[in-house]
Parts: C-alpha cells; sequence; structure tokens
C-alpha cells in the first residue's frame, strides 16, 4: 500500500496557495503571468525540489552514492530563466516591458523551493515582502517619493507645419515647464517636419499633455504614448 506523507502535502499546498498569490496580483494587472501559470510554476518547483531531497535521502548509499538533495532545485533555478525570458519584450518605441513579470515568475520558483525545502516561515515573509514591493511601494513612492521618482515618461510625436518653427515650438515646450529628452526630427515634406521626444511629466494625463500640446501653433498632428 502506497503511504503519503501528510507534510509532502502540505508543502504541495502551500506552495499552491504562495503561487496562487502571485499570480492573482499579475492577473489583476492583466499582465502575462496568470493566476494558471503561476501556480503550475510554484507548485512544480516545489515538487522538484521535494523529489530531489526525498531522492537523495531514499537513494544515496554513505561511500558510493553520494547526493546532491538540492540538485535538481539548482536546475529549476537555471531552467526558470527561459520562462522569463518569454515574457520580456522590446516595443516598437524601443520600450522595455515584462522585466517585472519575469521577476515574478523567477520568485514564484523560489518559493516553491523554499516551501518543497521546508522553510515555510521564510516562504511567507518572502510572499509578503514580493507583493509589498510590487503592489504597495509604488503607491508609496508616488505619494512621497522624490521627485526623480515621481516622474513619469510620455512618447510625444508632433507634426510641426511651416519652415524654422522648430525651435520655437520646442521653446513653447520648455516655457510650458516640461522638461524633454531624447529628442528626434525628421522632415516629413517641404513644409513639415516630425518632431519626436520624450516629456517628463508629474501627475498628469496623457490627454492633459495632448490638449496642452494640440494648442500650439503651427502643430497639426499630436500623438502622446505612455511608456
Amino acid at each position: 500500500m502506497i503511504q503519503v506523507d501528510p507534510h509532502i502535502l502540505l508543502k504541495l499546498g502551500i506552495s499552491a496557495l504562495l503561487g496562487l498569490i502571485i499570480g492573482l496580483e499579475r492577473e489583476i494587472r492583466n499582465k502575462p503571468l496568470g493566476l494558471k501559470t503561476s501556480l503550475v510554476i510554484c507548485l512544480s518547483s516545489c515538487l522538484l525540489t521535494i523529489v530531489s531531497i526525498e531522492s537523495s535521502n531514499k537513494y544515496a548509499v554513505a561511500g558510493l552514492h553520494v547526493m546532491d538533495p538540492m540538485r535538481l532545485a539548482a536546475q529549476v533555478v537555471s531552467g526558470i530563466g527561459f520562462l522569463g525570458a518569454g515574457v520580456i519584450l522590446r516595443k516598437h518605441n524601443d520600450v522595455i516591458v515584462g522585466l517585472t513579470t519575469a521577476a515574478m515568475i523567477w520568485g514564484a520558483s523560489g518559493l516553491g523551493i523554499a516551501v518543497g525545502a521546508g522553510f515555510f516561515v521564510e516562504a511567507f515573509f518572502g510572499v509578503i515582502l514580493i507583493m509589498v514591493s510590487v503592489v504597495a511601494l509604488p503607491y508609496f513612492i508616488k505619494l512621497v517619493g522624490p521627485k526623480p521618482l515621481i516622474l513619469k515618461e510620455l512618447r510625444v510625436r508632433l507634426v510641426v507645419s511651416g519652415e524654422g518653427e522648430l525651435t520655437s515650438t520646442i521653446q513653447s515646450i520648455l516655457a510650458m515647464k516640461y522638461k524633454i529628452k531624447s529628442v528626434h526630427i525628421k522632415e516629413l515634406n517641404d513644409h513639415q517636419q516630425e518632431l519626436n521626444f520624450l516629456v517628463l511629466v508629474d501627475r498628469k494625463y496623457a490627454s492633459d499633455v495632448f490638449v496642452e500640446f494640440k494648442r500650439l501653433v503651427h502643430i497639426s498632428t499630436v500623438e502622446v504614448e505612455t511608456l
């Protein structure tokens, strides 16, 4: 008759719960890492860790077969990088997205390994700190953080009509107390130039920036994108 250690079932249950917490946060934010993916990653990492530890206890022979109880867990840490790399994307505007999701994949795997190795308290504290870092800390920084951390970047594309109006357009934007960087100018035709740049804003909606830039003279087209 097959006997199942209740302690192992407890580990698997806890790992599933922690994976569920990580996946729920990503699911709420509509990120690639969802409930099912996070749960499977955490649960599988826990299972492989359990198998690695139990195998070393069961099959190791003193002086003959020396086994590392965390060998499989180490391979999990390496292999999970392929999943993380799959969610890191480079958008058409050269913005890298998915880094946090990739880190959450790695974190879910780490939590599963910790639970599988029997570090329950450490795993619970780990998931609490992860959630605080990802969910609560950004809001706290927006409220009381230093200004460089509060500023957000918007990508702006303006089509300027009329020759020699680019400099006056940039001067008008600076006069509106905007900070701009990464300016790129492109000629569309004899009477229009395209002005692309990043603008740093403090607690402003992209729609507000769009309306303000639309009011500038010699501007025929305005595009504002949140990064």
